[in-house]
């Protein structure tokens, strides 16, 4: 006998329909800051009504009705001095948020989140803020885990995210789509905000897979929620463009390393190192599908970083053992991987690839190249790698004081124990 899969918890639930409704109220409303304050007291609401009056039949719809009353509400006070009567009249909801009728021509539930992406990414913010800003709205990531995730303190994340919001306020169409033109300039021109605006969408996503598979703060190594919620926008992503090499690239990245989910961490939620994973309890399946999916890009659409990305993480998945990884494949992937992007975590994995085939003394010169590097220097993650290759190199007593430094550093507890074990055992 089978039994219908159970719903997912009140606060899961939640979490997975604000992006949607916000999407719906900007879709309908714009007014971003309003309407992410009214969605909150939406979320509130239900928080504190489900659990005693039960969920209703349709929660995103129930949400989306008191979200509208409350922006309506606070747009007509902003407003009354002026325009009462007439913002009353126009920003009445519908009841097509409840039960849409069809052949209206509105985009399904599922895709809510979707159109938020796109219309958070515009081309008239600046490339930092509108990234920040979707990561807040779609990801619904803290502005300190934004910040972590971008590798900037948090208070200059605050600004950017304030600014990006100003800057949306005051603009005549917030979010408004560009109007058709037969110009051939103009086109370019939409082309190339099109352009734009994908890359920022691909980055988001990535941002936001990151921190569901290893948390940058809390108790918990991942956040799966978040994780999955990516790898569903990607998929959705990748069946409006199924041409696009990067996409199906983030899609397989994604695919692949989360495939490792099960594996890393023990029966206590401790950390589980790729080299010490069992291998059986990867998800082969997804493992499968990303393979095909990035080896089909490679043949055949322009080289990007995301398909680079997803070609290491193939090459870890295939390996049958750690000691079987072809580290010279990896190596000279992650060579071209940083002319494309040579970013800070980019060259760091490529410092791991040089120590595996040339050993740790040639990686820890290049380590020691990033420490100017205002994004990375500081992190734990750059005095983790750096721990590791000295304990390679045999300098124990280096080794424990940059896993004990790397320790210091990290927010994450999962993370924060696994090097101080590691320091640990390097003493006695």
């Amino acid at each position: 006998m089978t039994h219908p899969a159970p719903e997912p918890a009140g606060e899961d639930l939640l979490r997975r329909l604000a992006p949607q409704v916000l999407g719906a109220l900007l879709r309908r409303y714009g007014h971003f800051d309003a309407a992410e304050d009214a969605v909150q007291e939406a979320l509130l609401a239900a928080a504190r009504q489900w659990p005693e009056e039960g969920r209703p039949r349709n929660p995103r719809g129930w949400l989306i009705r008191v979200a509208s009353r409350r922006l309506t509400d606070q747009l007509r006070s902003e407003d009354a001095r002026r325009r009462r009567e007439e913002t009353a009249a126009a920003l009445t909801p519908r009841d097509e948020f409840v039960a849409p009728p069809p052949g209206e021509g509105r985009a399904p539930a599922e895709d809510d989140t979707l159109t938020l992406l796109f219309l958070c990414c515009r081309a008239d913010l600046p490339a930092a803020g509108r990234i920040a800003l979707t990561l807040r709205a779609v990801g619904g990531l803290t502005t300190a885990e934004i910040a972590r995730a971008l590798l900037v303190p948090e208070a200059t994340m605050a600004q950017r995210i304030s600014r990006a919001k100003r800057r949306i306020k005051t603009s005549p169409s917030p979010f408004g789509t560009p109007a058709g033109t037969a110009d051939r300039e103009q086109k370019q021109e939409r082309e190339r905000e099109r352009a734009a605006r994908l890359a920022d969408v691909l980055h988001v996503l990535y941002l936001i897979f990151n921190e569901g598979y290893t948390a940058t703060s809390g108790r918990e190594l991942q956040r799966a929620d978040l994780a999955t919620e990516a790898i569903r926008l990607t998929r959705a992503v990748h069946a409006l463009l199924p041409d696009d090499g990067e996409v199906a690239g983030l899609l397989a990245l994604m695919l692949l390393t989360d495939a490792r989910r099960a594996a890393r961490t023990g029966p206590d939620g401790s950390l589980v190192p790729l080299a010490e994973q069992d291998r059986t309890r990867w998800d082969r399946d997804a493992i499968a599908e990303g393979v095909a999916l990035v080896s089909d890009a490679l043949t055949r659409t322009p080289l990007g970083p995301y398909q680079l990305r997803a070609a290491i993480a193939a090459v870890h998945d295939e390996s049958a053992s750690d000691e079987d990884t072809d580290w010279a494949e990896i190596l000279a992937l992650y060579e071209v991987l940083i002319r494309l992007v040579p970013g800070p975590l980019e060259r760091l994995g490529h410092a791991v690839a040089v120590a595996m085939v040339h050993g740790p003394r040639r990686a820890l010169d290049l380590l020691a190249a990033l420490d100017d590097d205002d994004h990375l220097a500081g992190h734990h993650r750059l005095e983790a790698v750096r721990a590791h290759l000295l304990e390679m190199a045999g300098d124990r007593a280096a080794a424990r004081d940059a896993y004990a430094k790397a320790a210091g550093l990290t927010l994450s507890t999962p993370e924060r124990r696994y090097l101080q074990s590691r320091a640990a055992r390097i003493a006695e």
